[in-house]
């Protein structure tokens, strides 16, 4: 893929590991286990296993769960990145996103849409439609949601304090 002018390349690694060998592999479909670890240099291993109907662990995040956090958790972060530029102080940011996805016949599946749905807490007289305004600008560099291929709302919710 050509690179626009002027764009830098970053790269990004982690380690998964598979957990779940119960002591004669993948010798049929229900002797392993559907778990693994995400493991980066200097972090806590982050424990994981398949979406709960597809025999996981409903104790541990999911691939789906981790993608939706991963696309939240970017869109927070520029959102107080350009709420900060604007001078619009941001005091707390809690989002319960949702995201909806689709199963095939055959098993394949992919995700259909995802809404946001942040509560976010400003400063009293701060101008709400600047604040929401920022929500429509945060496709233009969040890497996560730049990468998406299906649609990402955002119903966003203020309280002032």
């Amino acid at each position: 893929m050509k690179r626009p002018s002027g764009a830098k390349e970053c790269e990004f690694t982690t380690r998964i590991v598979w957990t779940g060998n119960l002591g004669t592999g993948t010798s049929n479909y229900h002797a392993y286990e559907r778990s693994w670890n995400i493991e980066s240099p200097g972090q806590p291993v982050i424990k994981c296993s398949n979406d709960p109907l597809l025999g996981g662990d409903p104790a541990l995040p999911n691939p789906e769960e981790l993608l939706l956090g991963a696309l939240s958790a970017c869109h927070m972060l520029w959102f107080l990145h350009l709420a900060s530029n604007r001078s619009i102080t941001v005091l707390s940011y809690e989002d319960r996103p949702i995201g909806t996805g689709e199963t095939m016949p055959n098993g394949a599946g992919r995700f259909t849409h995802a809404i946001l749905r942040p509560v976010i807490t400003l400063n009293a007289g701060t101008d709400l439609s600047h604040a929401d305004a920022i929500h429509g600008k945060i496709h233009h560099y969040c890497f996560i949601a730049r990468s998406m291929n299906f649609p990402v709302t955002v119903e966003a919710t203020y309280r002032e304090l």
